[in-house]
């Protein structure tokens, strides 16, 4: 490949710092993460937003969580349709071979994705409408979402649509026959989260009551 180049000096300079340290004093655990595979409780399906770190969040360990992270923490309907699809490779592997017991998804606020989301079904961004765009293609799988927040006020729209992104998610898993089982039979349980990075909350959905609330 000769487009690739060699990584920025920084990040070798943090690799070294972190193999000095964090390696080195948790060796004997990562050599048995390795010699023994990874055994996660949940899958985390969240967003590739640089600023929501999950691990953190919830203090995870590395072998914790199986984490998937994409535009808008979305997950389309299932579509055996012999396609490349890498989100539900993702949830097929973390549910039929690893066996997860929870599979969470997490929004967030300030979602870019989600945002063009909005500007795209509002006609502020054409660009996004057109065939070649991979980011709007993407997108089109929140659009049910859309149709529920429109007629809120503006300044609401955008997190009521991100914890729209969740429930559209929630239910697409729900599509999915292996997971549909597996809920029915109560070997998984499926959870919505919303993180708002101002202020570290996190909130959970309640289906009884339709609403998400303070954890």
């Amino acid at each position: 490949m000769q487009h690739a180049k060699p990584l920025p000096s920084y990040l070798v300079q943090r690799y070294h710092g972190w193999h000095a340290t964090t390696y080195v004093e948790n060796e004997a655990w990562y050599r048995r993460l390795a010699d023994e595979g990874q055994r996660p409780r949940a899958m985390v399906i969240s967003c590739c937003d640089s600023r929501v770190h999950v691990t953190s969040v919830f203090g995870a360990d590395q072998g914790e969580f199986f984490l998937h992270r994409n535009i808008a923490n979305l997950v389309p309907p299932y579509k055996p349709d012999g396609a490349q699809h890498g989100t539900s490779a993702a949830v097929e592997y973390a549910v039929s071979a690893l066996k997860v017991a929870h599979i969470i998804v997490l929004g967030h606020s300030n979602c870019g994705g989600v945002q063009g989301c909005l500007d795209m079904c509002s006609g502020k961004a054409p660009e996004l409408e057109e065939k070649t765009s991979f980011v709007g293609r993407w997108m089109d799988i929140l659009r049910p979402g859309y149709e529920n927040v429109k007629g809120l006020p503006e300044a609401e729209q955008p997190d009521a649509l991100e914890k729209e992104a969740v429930l559209v998610s929630l239910s697409n898993l729900m599509t999915f026959p292996f997971i549909a089982d597996d809920v029915k039979s109560g070997k998984l349980t499926l959870h919505g989260l919303w993180h708002d990075i101002a202020d570290g909350a996190v909130e959970q959905y309640h289906p009884e009551t339709g609403s998400f609330t303070a954890i």
